[in-house]
């Protein structure tokens, strides 16, 4: 008998869910950002149902208490992501020379503009913004002009890090009050809504719900939610819903997406079906087999560093589309061609990814003593 064989198998509903959520938040991007040209405001709030918290609830399951595999693992996507945010200054830097070379601050100019005049161009000039990677490298996501979409969808990645730092912490250092922090973490999240005027700045409140997700994914973790309890998490989720809009009126549906930075009642109500569903179907529905779906999930980062790049791309699809055909027929049309683009271009990460560590153990190989 060989012990290794039976090991634990990865569990690909884990990666499939990762897969949906990732094709989510390309569908999110699509409607929200060059989406604002053509698609009806209905479709870009319904596209927030199925969103990040998925991913910080997917986190929770496959935490453990392992500070060194954490930190690890950390430190792994955080090479990666210095690797990918130096290829797309570069990118940024050289397009900038080539229009002002061989064309004109004007073409650049009226290039920029394709975006909107809500991501204006931050600097147009020969000179590299060293600044900027550097900032990037530490997490302050200031403007990729060529690429707008990649930094506007980077606040996940911050609020990724803190969650896991400070739940593997919880997980490893306070393993039997799980069940406090988690009411510690809503009753901050109650406090800050209930009285928004003290709603702190900055990431406390991102935490303080995300990190419930967080602890409730690692909760569920190898469990599965009784029959049972199905019908009544629905019908509670229906009743908040409910008591949703005949709080703040019909006219909330229109400023979910408003209330998600920082996350406030409504956006928190209009997550919990995703959430719901994503439990009932762990350890129930059965993924046997890998598929494109779950392919996307297991290179999940790939894909969110990707789709941020053409979801800047397709601006130049929809600008000049927009007014030749019906609103959702571009809608499926661009869509699609985000997917494709995003698929090609996480594939070359993968490479540059590959290569940029080739360069790093070379580097250690030249440097270490010997």
């Amino acid at each position: 008998m060989k012990p290794h064989l039976y090991a634990m198998k990865r569990d690909l509903y884990i990666d499939f869910a990762k897969g949906l959520a990732t094709l989510s938040i390309i569908f999110i991007h699509t409607a929200f950002w060059s989406g604002q040209f053509y698609i009806l405001p209905e479709i870009r709030i319904f596209s927030l149902v199925f969103d990040v918290a998925l991913f910080y609830a997917l986190s929770g399951i496959t935490s453990g208490s392992n500070i060194g595999k954490t930190f690890y693992r950390l430190l792994k996507l955080q090479i990666t992501y210095m690797i990918f945010v130096t290829l797309l200054f570069f990118l940024d830097y050289l397009f900038k020379v080539f229009g002002l070379t061989f064309f004109s601050l004007e073409w650049l100019q009226n290039f920029y503009s394709t975006f909107g005049s809500k991501y204006a161009t931050t600097s147009i000039s020969t000179v590299p913004q060293w600044e900027n990677l550097g900032n990037w490298y530490l997490h302050q996501y200031t403007n990729a002009d060529t690429f707008p979409v990649v930094m506007g969808s980077f606040w996940y990645l911050k609020v990724y890090y803190i969650l896991t730092v400070f739940g593997v912490l919880i997980l490893k250092f306070f393993p039997k009050h799980i069940n406090w922090f988690i009411g510690l973490c809503l009753g901050l999240t109650l406090l800050f809504n209930i009285f928004p005027e003290i709603y702190p700045s900055g990431q406390v409140g991102y935490v303080a719900f995300y990190m419930t997700i967080f602890l409730i994914g690692n909760k569920m973790k190898g469990k599965k939610i009784p029959v049972k309890a199905i019908p009544v998490l629905y019908a509670a989720v229906a009743a908040a819903l409910v008591g949703l809009f005949s709080f703040y009126g019909s006219e909330i549906f229109f400023k979910i997406s408003k209330n998600k930075f920082p996350p406030q009642a409504p956006y928190i109500i209009w997550t919990l079906f995703s959430l719901v569903t994503l439990f009932v179907f762990y350890n129930r529905l059965k993924v046997t087999k890998e598929n494109f779906v779950t392919y996307i999930g297991r290179n999940a980062i790939f894909f969110y560093f990707g789709q941020g790049i053409s979801s800047s791309l397709i601006y130049f699809l929809v600008v000049p589309l927009k007014d030749s055909m019906p609103w959702w027929l571009l809608m499926i049309l661009i869509y699609s061609i985000n997917i494709i683009l995003a698929f090609i271009i996480s594939a070359g990460l993968r490479k540059a990814d590959k290569a940029g560590w080739k360069t790093l153990e070379f580097l250690r190989s030249k440097t270490a003593e010997n």
